[in-house]
């Protein structure tokens, strides 16, 4: 009997494709031509955006720019190798240096990116036979680099810190971290910090928190969610946050003791074996954290614009999902009223980002709107008389 053909890769990935096609929940990429403040042009049209992570206004600060081409004017664009070749510049150092000052731990670590330095952190912590212990709406990095890991993930529902500590204490025998976000990309909500630090140090655990939505916009002096826990290196050992959201740029970094990052610095292979980011980048990440460390007037705008949209949504009847942070989602449900109500917004000139599944729960699609200090009291309450437009059962009021 002849052997059955092999399957086809590329077949198989294109039948993937057309069904989440056919389920209406393909993702498509939106050009956008160029930006200014929150306002963006996209398809000859200038929208106002309330979909990006620039909560601070900061990505097109003449200061961040100025630094950004000081450096490329005087050591090129591209770093040339990785860090630990001759990729790692004074820019770098520099800015890892202030990281570690801002978040108050010993050391700081430079990564390309948010997803890489999540990787690199669980992949070098953990081994196989370990516990990891992580919240159900954790971002997918952190998921995947326990994975990665080859330890054993147990995954907690949302903030129950009792569910967690049952999960724990399965596996007294293994070493473990507990990881989470401090703040949910997608749901806006902060973490349960205070509580799940407690527990760690009950059941001598490791905990890490994920920052990337927490920095530059919580804390007195912006340290992000830990700092508003009032929390410090003892109780958070592994700090992971990026310089893509509040910050304006891009790139990551993890904070914490001497020990931890030497220990990465040997075996966090997505830090070990990639190109180091740009020093005019780091040059440009070393200015926005000194405007958001300076200029504290930019979170309390971001925090009075946050109280406005949320009075002005709670007045409407809007299903706000429970949240302080920039991230405010209105949960509309289904999939397709979630697309519509996007497609209507922008209608009237209104950039607002669908979130449907896999992203989030089927029965769970949102609108995710977020608020930047670069936003106008006005340009919030355009926002909330249109979603007041909204047809029901777009706007789905509760």
């Amino acid at each position: 009997m002849a052997a059955a053909p092999r399957p086809d890769l590329l077949d198989r990935l294109a039948v993937r494709t057309a069904e989440r096609e056919s389920a209406q929940l393909l993702r498509r990429l939106r050009t956008i031509e160029h930006a200014d403040g929150p306002w963006l042009e996209c398809g000859g049209r200038r929208l106002l955006g309330f979909c990006s992570n620039d909560y601070l206004g900061l990505a097109q600060h003449p200061q961040v720019i100025a630094a950004f081409k000081r450096v490329a004017d005087d050591e090129g664009v591209g770093s040339t190798s990785a860090h630990l070749i001759c990729g790692h510049r004074a820019e770098h150092a520099a800015l890892e240096e202030a990281l570690a000052a801002w978040t108050g731990r010993a050391r700081a670590l430079l990564f390309s990116t948010g997803y890489m330095a999540n990787l690199g952190v669980l992949q070098a912590l953990l081994e196989r036979g370990d516990l990891c212990v992580q919240d159900k709406l954790n971002h997918a990095c952190l998921l995947d680099g326990a994975q990665l890991s080859g330890a054993e993930l147990k995954r907690y529902p949302h903030a129950d810190v009792a569910a967690a500590a049952r999960q724990l204490a399965s596996r007294r025998d293994a070493a473990a971290l507990l990881a989470t976000d401090g703040v949910f990309s997608m749901d806006g909500d902060t973490a349960p910090l205070r509580e799940l630090a407690a527990l760690c140090t009950r059941e001598h655990a490791t905990l890490m928190v994920d920052d990337a939505h927490g920095l530059g916009v919580l804390g007195e002096r912006g340290g992000g969610s830990v700092e508003a826990a009032g929390l410090g290196s003892r109780e958070v050992p592994v700090l992971m946050a990026t310089l893509g959201k509040a910050l304006g740029c891009a790139g990551a970094f993890v904070a914490g003791s001497v020990d931890l990052i030497e220990g990465l610095t040997q075996f966090a292979r997505p830090y070990i074996y990639t190109t180091a980011m740009p020093p005019a980048l780091a040059a440009a990440a070393l200015a926005a954290v000194q405007l958001a460390q300076a200029e504290s007037w930019r979170r309390d705008k971001l925090g009075a614009l946050i109280e406005r949209f949320r009075q002005g949504a709670r007045q409407l009847g809007l299903p706000l999902l429970p949240s302080a942070s920039a991230i405010q989602p209105l949960r509309l449900g289904d999939a397709q009223a979630a697309l519509d109500a996007a497609q209507a917004l922008e209608q009237r000139g209104l950039l607002v980002g669908a979130i449907r599944p896999p992203t989030v729960p089927a029965g769970q699609a949102r609108l995710r709107i977020t608020l930047s200090a670069a936003h106008s009291e006005e340009q919030v309450d355009q926002l909330l008389d249109a979603l007041a437009s909204l047809p029901a059962p777009a706007a789905a009021r509760g």
